[in-house]
Order: C-alpha cells, then sequence, then structure tokens
C-alpha cells in the first residue's frame, strides 16, 4: 500500500517515525503525573479528612441506634445514616462559608 503513494511528504514522514521512542516519552511523561496523583491521594490532609468523615459517620450510627432501638436491622437505616451525615456536612459548609477572611 505505500508503494503507491511513496512520494508523498506525509508518508515518508510516517515512515520516520518510531513508535518505540515515542511509547518512551510517553511513559516518563505519565510517570510525573502519576506521581503527583498518588502523593494527592496519600497526603496526611486527606487522610485525616477521611478518618474525621468516618468517626462523624461512626458517631451518627451510635446516636441513632441509641434513640432507635433495633434500627439497624432495617433496609432504610443505611440512607437515614447517609442522610443525617449530608446534613452535617451541609451545616458545616454553611457555617464555613459565613465565615468573612479579612
Amino acid at each position: 500500500m505505500f508503494n503507491q503513494f511513496k512520494n508523498l511528504k506525509f508518508i515518508q514522514k510516517l515512515k520516520s517515525i518510531d513508535p518505540k521512542s515515542m511509547w518512551l516519552d510517553f511513559a516518563k511523561s505519565q510517570k510525573s503525573h502519576r506521581k503527583d496523583y498518588f502523593e494527592m491521594l496519600t497526603s496526611d490532609k486527606e487522610i485525616e479528612t477521611l478518618a474525621d468523615e468516618r468517626r462523624l459517620e461512626a458517631m451518627v450510627r451510635q446516636q441513632i441506634k441509641m434513640e432507635f432501638p433495633n434500627i439497624e436491622n432495617s433496609s432504610s437505616y443505611e440512607m437515614l445514616v447517609d442522610a443525617v451525615v449530608h446534613n452535617i456536612k451541609k451545616k458545616q459548609l454553611r457555617t464555613m462559608d459565613d465565615i468573612r477572611f479579612e
């Protein structure tokens, strides 16, 4: 097929491209991006935030169990926990928005 178009400049350029070197260049560029992404996911701040969210959810679960005995067997228990945690986070964001930084 290339024999039909051997005079075209585009085909000549395609023949000169080295796919292995292009792949190595791509892999090198991805390595730095993966490192940044990995550091973002495993940062201490992110881990602390996840731990705080788990503690909040555990506290909500405990409080709901105290107020409504045997509710953990209910089908809507998980939805109730999620809704309460969501409302707490929403209120927390509202109070943070109300703070004026000078």
